[in-house]
Protein backbone atom coordinates (compact mmCIF):
# COMPACT_ATOMS: atom_id res chain seq x y z
CA UNK A 1 0.00 0.00 0.00
CA UNK A 2 1.32 3.43 -0.86
CA UNK A 3 0.69 6.88 0.50
CA UNK A 4 -2.29 7.45 -1.79
CA UNK A 5 -5.60 8.21 -0.11
CA UNK A 6 -7.71 5.13 0.71
CA UNK A 7 -11.41 5.71 1.49
CA UNK A 8 -12.14 5.12 5.17
CA UNK A 9 -8.46 4.85 6.12
CA UNK A 10 -5.80 7.19 7.36
CA UNK A 11 -3.27 8.29 4.77
CA UNK A 12 -0.04 6.32 5.33
CA UNK A 13 3.50 7.61 5.05
CA UNK A 14 5.31 6.07 2.10
CA UNK A 15 8.01 3.54 3.02
CA UNK A 16 10.51 5.60 0.99
CA UNK A 17 10.71 8.08 3.87
CA UNK A 18 11.72 5.32 6.30
CA UNK A 19 14.41 4.14 3.90
CA UNK A 20 15.66 7.72 3.59
CA UNK A 21 15.72 8.03 7.40
CA UNK A 22 17.80 4.85 7.76
CA UNK A 23 20.17 6.05 5.04
CA UNK A 24 20.51 9.37 6.89
CA UNK A 25 21.45 7.59 10.14
CA UNK A 26 23.93 5.30 8.33
CA UNK A 27 25.69 8.22 6.67
CA UNK A 28 25.62 10.05 10.00
CA UNK A 29 27.39 7.13 11.70
CA UNK A 30 30.13 6.98 9.10
CA UNK A 31 30.61 10.75 9.12
CA UNK A 32 32.34 10.65 12.49
CA UNK A 33 35.50 9.25 11.02
CA UNK A 34 35.35 11.73 8.17
CA UNK A 35 35.61 14.45 10.84
CA UNK A 36 38.43 12.79 12.77
CA UNK A 37 41.66 13.50 10.78
CA UNK A 38 41.62 17.26 11.26
CA UNK A 39 41.15 16.82 15.01
CA UNK A 40 43.92 14.23 15.38
CA UNK A 41 46.73 15.73 13.28
CA UNK A 42 48.25 17.67 16.17
CA UNK A 43 47.87 14.90 18.83
CA UNK A 44 49.51 12.35 16.52
CA UNK A 45 52.26 14.78 15.60
CA UNK A 46 52.99 15.43 19.29
CA UNK A 47 52.88 11.77 20.42
CA UNK A 48 54.72 10.08 17.56
CA UNK A 49 56.78 12.94 16.12
CA UNK A 50 55.35 12.38 12.64
CA UNK A 51 55.38 15.36 10.27
CA UNK A 52 52.22 16.99 8.97
CA UNK A 53 53.15 15.66 5.53
CA UNK A 54 53.36 12.06 6.82
CA UNK A 55 49.97 12.24 8.51
CA UNK A 56 48.49 14.02 5.49
CA UNK A 57 49.67 11.14 3.28
CA UNK A 58 47.49 8.72 5.26
CA UNK A 59 44.58 11.14 4.95
CA UNK A 60 45.22 11.33 1.19
CA UNK A 61 45.13 7.55 0.77
CA UNK A 62 41.84 7.57 2.67
CA UNK A 63 40.45 10.29 0.42
CA UNK A 64 41.54 8.56 -2.80
CA UNK A 65 40.02 5.20 -1.79
CA UNK A 66 36.94 6.98 -0.46
CA UNK A 67 36.42 8.27 -3.98
CA UNK A 68 37.69 5.46 -6.20
CA UNK A 69 35.71 2.83 -4.30
CA UNK A 70 32.47 4.71 -5.04
CA UNK A 71 31.74 3.58 -8.64
CA UNK A 72 32.47 -0.04 -7.77
CA UNK A 73 30.26 0.27 -4.69
CA UNK A 74 27.44 1.61 -6.87
CA UNK A 75 27.81 -1.41 -9.15
CA UNK A 76 27.94 -3.74 -6.12
CA UNK A 77 24.71 -2.20 -4.81
CA UNK A 78 23.10 -2.95 -8.16
CA UNK A 79 24.38 -6.54 -7.99
CA UNK A 80 24.04 -7.49 -4.30
CA UNK A 81 21.85 -4.80 -2.77
CA UNK A 82 22.33 -1.68 -0.68
CA UNK A 83 21.73 -3.39 2.65
CA UNK A 84 24.63 -5.83 2.38
CA UNK A 85 27.09 -3.31 0.97
CA UNK A 86 26.32 -0.58 3.53
CA UNK A 87 26.40 -2.96 6.51
CA UNK A 88 29.82 -4.27 5.45
CA UNK A 89 31.02 -0.70 4.87
CA UNK A 90 30.10 0.34 8.41
CA UNK A 91 31.92 -2.68 9.82
CA UNK A 92 35.06 -1.66 7.92
CA UNK A 93 34.81 1.89 9.29
CA UNK A 94 34.46 0.55 12.83
CA UNK A 95 37.43 -1.83 12.42
CA UNK A 96 39.69 0.80 10.90
CA UNK A 97 38.87 3.37 13.55
CA UNK A 98 39.03 0.99 16.50
CA UNK A 99 42.34 -0.63 15.55
CA UNK A 100 44.15 2.73 15.44
CA UNK A 101 44.46 2.66 19.24
CA UNK A 102 47.19 0.00 18.93
CA UNK A 103 49.24 1.57 16.14
CA UNK A 104 52.88 2.45 16.75
CA UNK A 105 54.22 3.22 13.25
CA UNK A 106 53.17 5.51 10.42
CA UNK A 107 52.59 2.59 8.02
CA UNK A 108 49.86 1.37 10.37
CA UNK A 109 48.22 4.78 10.18
CA UNK A 110 48.38 4.45 6.40
CA UNK A 111 46.77 0.99 6.53
CA UNK A 112 44.01 1.82 9.01
CA UNK A 113 43.13 5.44 8.28
CA UNK A 114 44.04 5.11 4.64
CA UNK A 115 42.99 1.70 3.41
CA UNK A 116 40.38 0.20 5.75
CA UNK A 117 38.42 3.34 6.48
CA UNK A 118 38.86 4.61 2.92
CA UNK A 119 37.25 1.44 1.55
CA UNK A 120 34.50 1.49 4.17
CA UNK A 121 33.45 5.09 3.80
CA UNK A 122 33.84 4.95 0.03
CA UNK A 123 31.44 2.01 -0.15
CA UNK A 124 28.59 4.16 1.06
CA UNK A 125 29.46 7.84 0.63
CA UNK A 126 27.46 9.82 -1.90
CA UNK A 127 26.84 6.94 -4.33
CA UNK A 128 24.64 5.51 -1.59
CA UNK A 129 22.66 8.75 -1.70
CA UNK A 130 22.36 8.58 -5.49
CA UNK A 131 21.26 4.92 -5.37
CA UNK A 132 18.64 5.47 -2.66
CA UNK A 133 17.08 8.44 -4.43
CA UNK A 134 17.17 6.70 -7.82
CA UNK A 135 15.33 3.64 -6.53
CA UNK A 136 12.91 5.06 -3.99
CA UNK A 137 12.02 8.57 -5.20
CA UNK A 138 10.63 10.19 -8.32
CA UNK A 139 8.92 13.07 -6.57
CA UNK A 140 11.17 15.13 -4.22
CA UNK A 141 14.28 13.43 -5.57
CA UNK A 142 16.45 16.56 -5.50
CA UNK A 143 15.24 17.54 -2.04
CA UNK A 144 15.99 14.09 -0.59
CA UNK A 145 19.41 14.12 -2.26
CA UNK A 146 20.11 17.37 -0.44
CA UNK A 147 18.89 16.05 2.91
CA UNK A 148 20.94 12.83 2.69
CA UNK A 149 24.01 14.71 1.55
CA UNK A 150 23.55 16.96 4.56
CA UNK A 151 23.76 13.88 6.81
CA UNK A 152 27.54 13.98 6.42
CA UNK A 153 27.59 17.59 7.56
CA UNK A 154 25.30 16.73 10.47
CA UNK A 155 27.73 13.97 11.46
CA UNK A 156 30.49 16.56 11.45
CA UNK A 157 28.31 18.83 13.59
CA UNK A 158 27.62 16.05 16.10
CA UNK A 159 31.10 14.55 16.29
CA UNK A 160 33.60 17.38 15.80
CA UNK A 161 33.27 19.23 19.13
CA UNK A 162 33.04 15.91 21.01
CA UNK A 163 36.07 14.45 19.23
CA UNK A 164 38.08 17.63 19.76
CA UNK A 165 37.26 17.55 23.48
CA UNK A 166 38.13 13.86 23.72
CA UNK A 167 41.39 14.29 21.78
CA UNK A 168 42.60 17.11 24.05
CA UNK A 169 41.21 15.53 27.26
CA UNK A 170 41.00 11.74 27.60
CA UNK A 171 43.12 11.38 24.44
CA UNK A 172 42.90 10.63 20.74
CA UNK A 173 42.46 6.89 21.36
CA UNK A 174 39.19 7.49 23.15
CA UNK A 175 38.09 9.65 20.21
CA UNK A 176 38.86 6.82 17.76
CA UNK A 177 36.96 4.27 19.84
CA UNK A 178 33.98 6.62 20.04
CA UNK A 179 33.81 6.75 16.24
CA UNK A 180 34.11 2.95 16.00
CA UNK A 181 31.25 2.50 18.45
CA UNK A 182 29.03 4.95 16.59
CA UNK A 183 29.56 3.12 13.29
CA UNK A 184 28.83 -0.26 14.90
CA UNK A 185 25.65 1.04 16.51
CA UNK A 186 24.17 1.85 13.10
CA UNK A 187 24.67 -1.62 11.57
CA UNK A 188 21.54 -3.25 13.12
CA UNK A 189 19.31 -0.42 11.85
CA UNK A 190 20.67 -0.84 8.33
CA UNK A 191 20.20 -4.60 8.36
CA UNK A 192 16.67 -4.60 9.79
CA UNK A 193 15.11 -1.55 8.17
CA UNK A 194 16.87 -0.80 4.85
CA UNK A 195 15.33 -2.38 1.75
CA UNK A 196 16.92 -2.44 -1.68
CA UNK A 197 13.86 -1.73 -3.86
CA UNK A 198 10.26 -0.56 -3.31
CA UNK A 199 9.06 -3.71 -5.04
CA UNK A 200 10.65 -5.78 -2.24
CA UNK A 201 7.83 -4.58 0.02
CA UNK A 202 5.10 -4.39 -2.61
CA UNK A 203 5.45 -0.68 -3.45
CA UNK A 204 6.58 1.59 -6.25
CA UNK A 205 8.91 4.57 -5.89
CA UNK A 206 7.39 7.67 -4.32
CA UNK A 207 5.79 9.68 -7.13
CA UNK A 208 6.12 6.94 -9.75
CA UNK A 209 3.29 6.51 -12.23
CA UNK A 210 0.90 3.54 -11.97
CA UNK A 211 2.66 1.72 -14.80
CA UNK A 212 6.16 2.05 -13.33
CA UNK A 213 8.19 -1.14 -13.24
CA UNK A 214 11.40 -2.10 -11.54
CA UNK A 215 14.49 -1.98 -13.71
CA UNK A 216 16.02 -5.43 -14.16
CA UNK A 217 18.79 -6.03 -11.60
CA UNK A 218 22.36 -5.94 -12.84
CA UNK A 219 24.04 -9.24 -13.55
CA UNK A 220 27.62 -10.26 -14.12
CA UNK A 221 30.78 -8.75 -12.75
CA UNK A 222 30.20 -5.48 -10.88
CA UNK A 223 33.74 -4.26 -11.51
CA UNK A 224 33.40 -4.89 -15.25
CA UNK A 225 30.15 -2.90 -15.32
CA UNK A 226 31.71 0.01 -13.44
CA UNK A 227 34.64 0.12 -15.86
CA UNK A 228 32.34 -0.21 -18.86
CA UNK A 229 30.26 2.76 -17.72
CA UNK A 230 33.47 4.76 -17.28
CA UNK A 231 34.62 3.96 -20.81
CA UNK A 232 31.30 5.09 -22.22
CA UNK A 233 31.04 8.28 -20.14
CA UNK A 234 34.66 9.24 -20.78
CA UNK A 235 33.82 9.67 -24.48
CA UNK A 236 31.52 12.58 -23.62
CA UNK A 237 32.55 16.14 -22.82
CA UNK A 238 30.10 16.72 -19.91
CA UNK A 239 31.78 13.92 -17.96
CA UNK A 240 35.14 15.71 -18.00
CA UNK A 241 33.60 19.03 -17.03
CA UNK A 242 31.74 17.37 -14.15
CA UNK A 243 34.77 15.35 -13.04
CA UNK A 244 37.14 18.32 -13.29
CA UNK A 245 34.82 20.60 -11.35
CA UNK A 246 34.19 17.98 -8.68
CA UNK A 247 37.93 17.34 -8.30
CA UNK A 248 38.33 21.02 -7.46
CA UNK A 249 35.32 20.77 -5.14
CA UNK A 250 37.08 18.01 -3.19
CA UNK A 251 40.36 19.91 -3.12
CA UNK A 252 38.70 23.00 -1.66
CA UNK A 253 36.57 21.19 0.96
CA UNK A 254 37.61 17.78 2.35
CA UNK A 255 41.23 18.03 1.26
CA UNK A 256 41.97 21.58 2.36
CA UNK A 257 39.43 23.03 4.79
CA UNK A 258 38.28 19.73 6.30
CA UNK A 259 41.84 18.47 6.88
CA UNK A 260 43.88 21.63 7.51
CA UNK A 261 41.56 24.31 8.91
CA UNK A 262 42.15 23.27 12.54
CA UNK A 263 45.98 23.15 12.33
CA UNK A 264 45.98 26.40 10.29
CA UNK A 265 43.89 28.14 12.94
CA UNK A 266 46.18 26.69 15.62
CA UNK A 267 49.15 28.28 13.82
CA UNK A 268 47.52 31.66 14.53
CA UNK A 269 47.03 30.94 18.24
CA UNK A 270 43.49 29.55 18.17
CA UNK A 271 42.80 26.53 20.40
CA UNK A 272 41.85 23.26 18.72
CA UNK A 273 38.41 22.99 20.40
CA UNK A 274 37.58 26.52 19.22
CA UNK A 275 38.67 25.74 15.65
CA UNK A 276 36.72 22.47 15.75
CA UNK A 277 33.70 24.43 16.92
CA UNK A 278 34.01 26.69 13.87
CA UNK A 279 34.04 23.63 11.60
CA UNK A 280 30.95 22.39 13.43
CA UNK A 281 29.24 25.69 12.64
CA UNK A 282 30.13 25.06 8.99
CA UNK A 283 28.28 21.77 9.46
CA UNK A 284 25.17 23.54 10.76
CA UNK A 285 24.94 25.89 7.80
CA UNK A 286 25.97 23.15 5.39
CA UNK A 287 22.77 21.30 6.28
CA UNK A 288 20.67 24.34 5.37
CA UNK A 289 22.67 25.06 2.22
CA UNK A 290 22.60 21.50 0.93
CA UNK A 291 18.89 20.97 1.54
CA UNK A 292 18.15 24.29 -0.17
CA UNK A 293 20.40 23.27 -3.06
CA UNK A 294 18.46 20.02 -3.45
CA UNK A 295 15.19 21.97 -3.56
CA UNK A 296 16.65 24.36 -6.14
CA UNK A 297 17.97 21.43 -8.24
CA UNK A 298 14.37 20.32 -8.77
CA UNK A 299 13.51 23.78 -10.13
CA UNK A 300 16.57 25.35 -11.82
CA UNK A 301 19.26 24.44 -14.34
CA UNK A 302 21.81 22.47 -12.26
CA UNK A 303 24.80 23.72 -14.25
CA UNK A 304 23.94 27.34 -13.38
CA UNK A 305 23.76 26.41 -9.70
CA UNK A 306 27.19 24.79 -9.91
CA UNK A 307 28.69 27.85 -11.59
CA UNK A 308 27.38 30.13 -8.84
CA UNK A 309 28.47 27.81 -6.01
CA UNK A 310 32.03 27.38 -7.28
CA UNK A 311 32.48 31.07 -8.08
CA UNK A 312 31.38 32.23 -4.63
CA UNK A 313 33.50 29.57 -2.92
CA UNK A 314 36.61 30.66 -4.83
CA UNK A 315 36.20 34.29 -3.81
CA UNK A 316 35.67 33.36 -0.16
CA UNK A 317 38.81 31.19 0.00
CA UNK A 318 40.94 34.01 -1.37
CA UNK A 319 40.06 36.24 1.59
CA UNK A 320 40.41 33.51 4.24
CA UNK A 321 44.17 33.94 4.99
CA UNK A 322 43.53 37.44 6.30
CA UNK A 323 40.79 36.25 8.68
CA UNK A 324 42.77 33.89 10.95
CA UNK A 325 43.37 35.14 14.50
CA UNK A 326 43.76 33.78 18.03
CA UNK A 327 40.04 34.28 18.63
CA UNK A 328 36.96 33.85 16.45
CA UNK A 329 36.50 37.41 15.17
CA UNK A 330 33.22 38.50 13.50
CA UNK A 331 34.86 38.45 10.06
CA UNK A 332 35.81 34.78 10.52
CA UNK A 333 32.29 33.95 11.68
CA UNK A 334 30.89 35.57 8.53
CA UNK A 335 33.22 33.41 6.43
CA UNK A 336 32.19 30.28 8.36
CA UNK A 337 28.48 30.91 7.76
CA UNK A 338 28.99 31.74 4.06
CA UNK A 339 31.32 28.80 3.45
CA UNK A 340 29.03 26.44 5.32
CA UNK A 341 26.09 27.28 3.06
CA UNK A 342 28.26 26.44 0.03
CA UNK A 343 30.21 23.42 1.38
CA UNK A 344 28.32 20.46 -0.13
CA UNK A 345 25.70 22.44 -2.04
CA UNK A 346 27.44 21.23 -5.21
CA UNK A 347 26.29 17.63 -4.71
CA UNK A 348 22.54 17.78 -5.59
CA UNK A 349 23.05 19.58 -8.94
CA UNK A 350 25.95 17.25 -9.81
CA UNK A 351 23.82 14.16 -9.08
CA UNK A 352 20.96 15.69 -11.10
CA UNK A 353 23.21 16.30 -14.12
CA UNK A 354 24.61 12.75 -14.00
CA UNK A 355 21.10 11.34 -13.84
CA UNK A 356 19.72 13.52 -16.66
CA UNK A 357 22.64 13.04 -19.02
CA UNK A 358 23.48 9.36 -18.38
CA UNK A 359 20.10 7.86 -17.46
CA UNK A 360 20.15 4.43 -15.76
CA UNK A 361 23.96 4.59 -15.48
CA UNK A 362 23.76 7.92 -13.67
CA UNK A 363 24.59 6.54 -10.20
CA UNK A 364 27.69 4.74 -11.46
CA UNK A 365 28.77 7.77 -13.49
CA UNK A 366 28.36 9.88 -10.36
CA UNK A 367 30.53 7.33 -8.57
CA UNK A 368 33.37 8.09 -11.01
CA UNK A 369 32.75 11.83 -10.77
CA UNK A 370 32.86 11.49 -7.00
CA UNK A 371 36.11 9.55 -7.39
CA UNK A 372 37.62 12.62 -9.03
CA UNK A 373 36.35 14.66 -6.07
CA UNK A 374 38.40 12.52 -3.70
CA UNK A 375 41.50 12.50 -5.90
CA UNK A 376 41.36 16.29 -5.82
CA UNK A 377 40.90 16.16 -2.04
CA UNK A 378 43.89 13.86 -1.65
CA UNK A 379 46.15 16.08 -3.74
CA UNK A 380 45.09 19.11 -1.72
CA UNK A 381 45.58 17.32 1.61
CA UNK A 382 49.18 16.39 0.77
CA UNK A 383 49.92 19.63 -1.06
CA UNK A 384 48.70 21.80 1.82
CA UNK A 385 50.63 19.69 4.33
CA UNK A 386 53.85 20.04 2.32
CA UNK A 387 53.19 23.77 1.90
CA UNK A 388 52.95 24.12 5.67
CA UNK A 389 56.11 22.02 6.24
CA UNK A 390 58.24 23.96 3.74
CA UNK A 391 56.83 27.52 3.89
CA UNK A 392 55.71 27.58 7.51
CA UNK A 393 52.19 28.75 6.58
CA UNK A 394 49.14 27.66 4.60
CA UNK A 395 48.50 30.93 2.74
CA UNK A 396 49.58 29.71 -0.71
CA UNK A 397 47.22 26.72 -0.42
CA UNK A 398 44.20 28.96 0.26
CA UNK A 399 44.95 31.26 -2.69
CA UNK A 400 45.52 28.36 -5.10
CA UNK A 401 42.23 26.69 -4.07
CA UNK A 402 40.37 29.95 -4.65
CA UNK A 403 41.68 30.29 -8.21
CA UNK A 404 40.85 26.66 -8.96
CA UNK A 405 37.26 27.19 -7.80
CA UNK A 406 36.87 30.02 -10.31
CA UNK A 407 38.05 27.59 -13.01
CA UNK A 408 35.47 25.04 -11.81
CA UNK A 409 32.73 27.67 -12.19
CA UNK A 410 33.72 28.18 -15.83
CA UNK A 411 33.73 24.41 -16.52
CA UNK A 412 30.30 23.98 -14.96
CA UNK A 413 28.74 26.72 -17.09
CA UNK A 414 30.27 25.11 -20.21
CA UNK A 415 28.27 21.87 -19.73
CA UNK A 416 25.73 21.46 -22.46
CA UNK A 417 22.06 21.33 -21.49
CA UNK A 418 21.00 18.22 -19.57
CA UNK A 419 19.82 15.45 -21.81
CA UNK A 420 22.55 15.90 -24.41
CA UNK A 421 26.02 14.48 -24.59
Amino acid sequence: MTSSTIPGRTRRLHRAWLVAAVAFVAILGAAGFRATPGVLINPLREEFGWTTGTISLAVSVNLVLYGLTAPFAAALMDRFGMRRVVACALLLVAAGSGLTVWMTASWQLLLLWGVLVGLGTGSMALVFVATVTDRWFVRHRGLVTGVLTAAGATGQLVFLPVLAWLATGPGWRVASLTVAGAALAVVPFVWWLLRDHPEDVGLTALGAGPGATRRAPATGNAAARALGVLRSAARTRPFWYLAGGFAICGASTNGLVGTHFIPAAHDHGMSEPTAAGLLAIIGIFDVAGTVASGWLSDRMDPKVLLGVYYGLRGLSLMVLPGLFAATAEPSMLIFIVFYGLDWVATVPPTVALCRRIYGPDGAVVFGWVFGSHQVGAAVAAVGAGLTRDHLGAYDLAWYAAGLLCLAAAAMSLAIRHAGTR
